[in-house]
């Protein structure tokens, strides 16, 4: 007759409770995850936050910036060529249109200095945007998108700088100033053909025929256009539930360089196409730029950009690689084996519980 061993059916439960336990301990993990998409500006040290970093890993400047700096070296060097092309540009001579003496009514406004300073637009167009990334990326510590925000807003405004001088020098336009910029003293000369002898300041004479498009709204419209995309995104603004107060935010941008543009207009200094067409190239720019690494603000993942992603989803393969039940090689001792089978610690929860103990 068999005998029934007591000690033997105890280590069986013991092995079977420590089993479940960790089951339970997955179980709880899972069920307290916060999708990052929930709260896109997750308070640093709540609960969730260190939740999200157990499953994706603080990605920091410090840890990472390096690595995501070198993944995108191409792109930093296209950026350099963009600078030294910008810098040819306004070197190169523009296009000197005929200007005839019919023509003047429309180029005899008076010459004004500008309400916003030429030096004033990297500050808004480039500074601020950075300025509110940084802060961004103190809030959710994620290094993808304090990267991909910044070289976004660099080639918005390079690639529309670019494209703004070079057809300014193409197309040569006279600016509405034009006559006292050509005729300071208010004479006018004209040689035989009926084109414009001017006798003023060949820099002031120069800079008169770059017209079309306006530089300052370009500008403006790149940089804070491409910030109006960060922000809609970053407080989903388009999540469907009718938050104006959100659309505030976000056209906030809008109206200031909208604001240059017309300040280009009572300045004289541009017509009223050059603003229109200097606005466009800005926006539709920032757009394409902002596409190439966030998504659509309306989409429910536009509040990361893509590479964020990529890593959450490889975290994720992961982790349940790591989690899965493996079996154990023949003959190796394991501490709350059960019938052969053993849970694999898995390093995000290790993690996890290296935050909650401050070990981490």
């Amino acid at each position: 007759m068999a005998r029934f061993c007591f000690p033997c059916f105890q280590n069986f439960g013991g092995s079977n409770q420590a089993v479940t336990n960790r089951g339970t301990e997955i179980s709880e993990t899972a069920d307290n995850w916060v999708s990052p998409s929930d709260i896109p500006l997750i308070e640093p040290n709540s609960k969730e936050h260190r939740m999200r970093e157990a499953q994706l890993g603080a990605h920091t400047v410090r840890s990472h910036g390096m690595t995501v700096a070198r993944t995108h070296m191409h792109d930093w060097i296209i950026l350099v060529l963009l600078v030294i092309l910008e810098c040819v540009l306004l070197i190169i001579h523009p296009f000197y249109r005929f200007v005839g003496k019919d023509m003047m009514t429309d180029l005899s406004y008076p010459l004004k200095s500008n309400t916003v300073p030429i030096w004033s637009v990297p500050v808004y167009a480039m500074l601020l945007p950075l300025v509110i990334f940084i802060f961004i990326y103190f809030r959710r510590r994620d290094v993808y998108d304090l990267h991909h925000a910044v070289l976004g807003l660099l080639y918005s405004v390079l690639v529309t700088a670019v494209l703004t001088d070079a057809i300014k020098n193409a197309v040569g336009r006279p600016r509405p100033d034009f006559f006292w910029r050509c005729f300071p003293d208010g004479k006018a000369l004209y040689d035989s053909l009926g084109d414009v002898v001017c006798h003023g300041d060949k820099s002031v004479i120069r800079e008169g025929h770059k017209s079309f498009p306006s530089g300052h709204t370009s500008w403006s419209f790149a940089g804070l256009g491409f910030l109006s995309l960060y922000l809609s995104g970053k407080i989903q603004a388009f999540d469907g539930k009718g938050h104006v107060a959100k659309l505030c935010i976000v056209i906030l941008p809008l109206l200031f360089a909208a604001l240059v543009g017309i300040s280009r207009v009572d300045d004289y200094w541009h017509h009223w196409q050059d603003v229109f067409a200097g606005g466009l190239l800005g926006l539709v720019v920032s757009t394409f730029c902002y596409l190439q690494f966030f998504p659509p603000p309306y989409h429910t993942e536009g509040w990361g950009p893509y590479a964020y992603f990529q890593v959450l989803e490889a975290a994720r393969v992961q982790g349940t690689e790591n989690g899965a039940v493996q079996q154990p090689a023949q003959g190796e001792e394991e501490d709350g084996g059960f019938m052969g089978l053993h849970l694999v610690d898995n390093p995000s929860m290790r993690r996890e519980e290296d935050v909650e103990t401050g070990r981490g």
